[in-house]
């Protein structure tokens, strides 16, 4: 019997899908969290011991998140028959963002207007000490400005990027060199070749250490519990429940609307199709370990490959929804608890400011604090010491921030996609109603499973699934 590439791909796709659901990722991450949240509840001197296990498989992803950002937007740069195409979908992409993140701020803003949790507390500014981290990410706040995200774009060195982890920087070196790569035609194709090559080898080293994700699940909540306690869950839990329900309406209401009405797909469907990434998130209260995931799953679904290799990195800087919707409400509940009035016209230039802010700590360590701290600094009506009113909770909200940062620049690449006519609408709706199998290159694939970005072999396969 003669195999076709598509028939050998959609026997593979049947046999993870078959796989017991023991040994699925999203099972052990879970059974994880639920261990370490047990952990940190009983034994939280023990669970506090755990951190390394945590930040260590955060590292690890982090260390691969540079080259895959640069290697993946180069990719998407070089396969694309027109120049003018790629700066299209940038601008298109980009028009998104920031109408997105308009949407968000002022989500934040009504839902604590309309409940106002900081009214009655009446902390008094001048007894508020910063301390340990929480002072660093004021000083670092307090000396950001506005502008910087943009100035801070172009980096120092070509390495600096990736040793700092700044992803602004690593996809400006990632533009100007792919785009340079097609100017210069012939005289590139072999690198262009080879980049493919090398991606191929970093998502293989990629899959290797996300079999370590339920340990690194496990290492992080163990911490979180055991560290600050399930009391601090309960003596701030109104602001934690307002900020978790308002994030959900937006995600449902504005994001599903946005998938239903104009890319007419089902947001419900496309919580289920990324529930590996949904509890990896969950367990590690960052979205970057799910980048990768997050990339060949929307491929997978019929976006175009350089779409998706602009879109995505791109908005893991400029689309931070959750980031948003967190800074706005913040933001009032500590000028409400600091009996600080502000009109409707102060908190809109609020808004005003908090657009640009919440870019400018984009993949930093306490980037949502430092958002903070620089927004409340350069009004200067809001002290910028209240932040110590809700850092306690902070890791608690840091979770949900990452969710809905992760569902906002996934329904923000199907939306460009089809807005270039680069979404196989048939192909999206069949993979999240499970007729098309699991992608093949899912973070519950084995090794010898995956199908490497850029080849194209690889891209038939898929083609024919």
């Amino acid at each position: 019997m003669t195999h076709t590439p598509g028939n050998e791909r959609a026997v593979q796709a049947a046999r993870i899908a078959a796989k017991p659901w023991y040994r699925q990722l999203y099972v052990q991450v879970l059974v994880a969290i639920v261990i370490g949240i047990v952990l940190g509840w009983k034994w939280p001197d023990l669970a506090t011991d755990m951190e390394p296990i945590g930040t260590t498989f955060i590292t690890a992803m982090k260390m691969l998140i540079g080259p895959i950002v640069f290697l993946t937007i180069i990719g998407g740069i070089a396969g694309v028959a027109d120049l003018k195409k790629v700066g299209r979908t940038g601008v298109k992409a980009l028009a998104y963002f920031q109408i997105g993140t308009i949407v968000a701020l002022l989500t934040g803003l009504v839902a604590i207007n309309l409940f106002r949790l900081g009214d009655g507390v009446h902390a008094d500014p001048s007894t508020l000490q910063t301390s340990g981290d929480a002072s660093e990410y004021v000083k670092t706040g307090e000396h950001q400005h506005w502008w910087e995200f943009l100035t801070n774009i172009v980096p120092n060195s070509f390495f600096g990027p990736f040793v700092e982890g700044n992803i602004l920087q690593v996809i400006f070196l990632a533009v100007v060199f792919g785009i340079a790569l097609k100017l210069v035609g012939t005289a590139g194709e072999p690198i262009i070749a080879s980049v493919g090559r090398l991606t191929e080898v970093v998502f293989k080293v990629l899959s290797f250490v996300m079999k370590a994700a339920p340990l690194g699940a496990f290492g992080a909540m163990s911490y979180a519990i055991g560290k600050f306690g399930l009391s601090t869950l309960t003596s701030l839990g109104s602001l934690i429940i307002l900020f978790y329900v308002t994030s959900a309406l937006f995600v449902v209401v504005v994001l599903g609307g946005v998938l239903a009405l104009y890319v007419r797909l089902n947001i419900f469907q496309l919580f289920r199709y990324f529930k590996e990434e949904f509890w990896l998130i969950l367990g590690t209260s960052t979205a970057e370990p799910a980048l990768p995931g997050l990339m060949r799953k929307l491929q997978f679904m019929g976006a175009e490959r350089s779409t998706v290799g602009l879109v995505v990195p791109t908005g893991y800087s400029f689309n931070l929804d959750g980031a948003a919707i967190y800074l706005s409400l913040a933001t009032l509940y500590i000028a409400q608890a600091t009996d600080t009035s502000l009109s409707p016209g102060q908190q809109l230039g609020l808004l005003a400011v908090m657009l640009l802010t919440s870019k400018g700590a984009a993949g930093v360590a306490g980037g949502g604090f430092i958002a903070l701290t620089a927004t409340l600094s350069t009004v200067g009506s809001v002290p910028a010491a209240g932040i110590m009113l809700i850092f306690g909770i902070d890791k608690f909200m840091s979770e949900c921030r990452a969710l809905v940062n992760f569902f906002g620049n996934a329904v923000a690449t199907l939306f460009v996609a089809k807005w270039e006519n680069g979404l196989d609408l048939e192909r999206a709706r069949a993979v999240l109603a499970g007729r098309a199998g699991e992608p093949p290159t899912s973070a519950a694939a084995e090794p010898d499973d995956a199908l490497p970005d850029g080849g194209e072999d690889s891209r038939r396969a898929l083609d024919h699934v």
